[in-house]
């Protein structure tokens, strides 16, 4: 697990709370020693403070994609107006918690990315053009194949197992994100948007006015 965050004293505090999960963790507080580490270290994870000097989380993140490395990315942010705006990059970022906060609400996020990761030994699932290999966590528009976060796998792959079944936003952030408010539904809206723009006309998912959102071919 790889935390990067210029504070020492909140990178020590979330170091604690991970090693007490059992996750080994190297500690970096720069962006350009972040992505030197990611190159060397192969992380499962990272937890990446945004407001880094020089070279931001935002710049390592989007580094760390053109590279084509999907490791999953939490993003820390002191502000929530910054979030939808870091979303809305499609930088791939799998989560995001503000400051300040519980360090046990860190280490649940973390724990929740890495269950997204990690899926069936092999599952196929397809809606229309669009073909999600669970085992192999791949996807696929018709013949051409897509990259995708872990959670907007997570999302997708939890839609296309209830086809045509409708879901409010709410159940989405419980089911996919493992808790029900914390991060608002705005996430979700979020997340939806960045794989229609990745699927474009392929897309599987419908929106219901005033519910929600589902998978339906038609």
């Amino acid at each position: 697990m790889l935390v990067v965050e210029d504070e020492p004293a909140i990178a020590e505090l979330v170091a604690l709370y991970l090693r007490r999960d059992g996750f080994g963790v190297h500690l970096e507080s720069s962006g350009d020693a972040a992505l030197a580490a990611v190159r060397s270290l192969s992380p499962v994870a990272v937890v990446l403070d945004v407001g880094l000097p020089v070279l931001n989380g935002i710049e390592v993140c989007r580094a760390m994609r053109a590279a084509g490395d999907w490791t999953p990315v939490l993003f820390v942010t002191a502000r929530d107006d910054e979030v939808d705006r870091l979303l809305g990059l499609e930088l791939g970022a799998d989560d995001y918690i503000t400051k300040p906060f519980s360090p046990r609400e860190l280490a649940l996020r973390v724990r929740t990315v890495l269950r997204r990761s990690s899926g069936p030994v092999s599952d196929v699932l397809q809606v229309g053009s669009v073909r999600l290999d669970v085992g192999e966590r791949r996807a696929f528009a018709g013949a051409d194949e897509v990259s995708l976060t872990s959670t907007e796998f997570g999302l997708l792959s939890y839609l296309m197992k209830n086809p045509r079944q409708v879901f409010s936003r709410e159940q989405l952030l419980s089911a996919v994100w493992g808790y029900s408010s914390v991060a608002g539904t705005r996430t979700v809206d979020v997340h939806i948007a960045q794989l229609r723009a990745k699927f474009g006309a392929l897309s599987p998912i419908r929106t219901v006015r005033g519910v929600g959102y589902s998978a339906d071919a038609s």
